[in-house]
């Protein structure tokens, strides 16, 4: 008799590349149910504001502020928090609340049933950091203030190490990261001082998530082909490229099909907003032909973005793209 695979099995079995019955589909911002993983967001806004919900915070529990713009995004940041960078004593660190932050946690367990369960820091690492700094600062840091940067750097890398732990504790299979390194045309600062920086720090988070039993899921918009395969190196287990329009989808499969489990989107700035039903099930194709194989590394990605002008319809089609797939 076949074996029935549960859904977390298909998400474990498509990251280890060990031949899962189906691509496995993540829906990101709605219609989660409809997947086989489900979101758990870990970040609180300040203490008191009474929210503790992923993006209804006015102020974050680092202390910066996205201002709403009506427009359905997450919003944009205001001020830098530290205009200067602050010595060691003066960084506030969030404190670990775990009861209010895991608060939910029950009511989602239920509701996964036999879905992968998958903690997400929101908005984690270097964005923080250029959140806290302002983004012209925070470049300047790199450079001018290595060891203003380094103190700050490190508190925030040590705060998420230890939201990984209380993740753990709580039974979830994976931790999301969600950082951006790349413009439309290429990378925000170069390779190798990403490696010098950024790299070791990374490196140490996903040690802590391996020796956890956490599968590392790591999210980047921008064209980034230049780090991907240190990604790889470093010990990502899912590669989310936020942008397939302007990476190089080919040459990213030559060099990391069949090492690299992937986790795409069809295209939110031109093939799910501007294509039709059809175009979107040419493009799951093209993506999986590229980076997916038989014994796995694939998993599609769904995200509803009207507020970019994305059709119902086209919606419905990118789900119904990736569950055409063949594993």
């Amino acid at each position: 008799m076949k074996h029935a695979m549960t859904r977390e099995e298909r998400v474990r079995r498509a990251i280890g590349f060990r031949h899962p019955d189906r691509v496995p589909v993540v829906f990101w911002n709605r219609d989660q149910t409809e997947g086989d993983v489900m979101l758990y967001h870990l970040a609180l806004g300040a203490p008191g504001n009474g929210s503790v919900n992923a993006w209804d915070w006015s102020v974050n529990e680092w202390g910066y502020r996205l201002e709403k713009a009506g427009d359905g995004t997450m919003g944009h940041p205001v001020d830098a928090l530290y205009r200067e960078l602050p010595r060691a004593e003066e960084i506030r660190v969030p404190a670990l609340r775990e009861d209010e932050r895991m608060s939910k946690a029950p009511d989602f367990f239920a509701a996964c049933g036999d879905r992968y369960r998958l903690a997400s820091f929101d908005l984690s690492g270097f964005t923080v950091y250029t959140l806290l700094r302002g983004f012209e600062n925070a470049m300047q840091d790199f450079l001018l203030e290595p060891e203003g940067f380094a103190s700050l750097m490190d508190r925030i890398v040590d705060f998420e190490c230890d939201l990984m732990r209380m993740a753990a504790r709580h039974g979830f299979h994976g931790i999301h990261f969600a950082d951006d390194w790349g413009t439309q045309t290429g990378m925000m600062i170069s390779p190798p001082l990403w490696r010098q920086l950024f790299k070791p720090r990374y490196a140490r988070q996903f040690a802590v998530a391996r020796e956890l039993g956490l599968h590392t899921w790591y999210h980047c918009c921008g064209e980034f082909g230049a780090i991907m395969e240190d990604f790889r190196e470093i010990g990502v287990d899912v590669l989310n490229i936020a942008q397939p329009n302007v990476n190089d989808i080919a040459e990213v499969g030559r060099r990391l099909r069949g090492r690299q489990c992937f986790m795409m989107p069809i295209s939110y700035q031109t093939v799910s907003i501007t294509g039709s039903p059809t175009d979107i099930h040419a493009e799951a194709q093209r993506l999986y032909d590229h980076l997916g194989t038989p014994d796995g590394g694939f998993i599609g990605y769904v995200e509803e973005y009207s507020v970019m002008g994305m059709p119902e319809q086209n919606y419905c089609a990118c789900g119904d793209a990736f569950r055409s797939l063949q594993a």
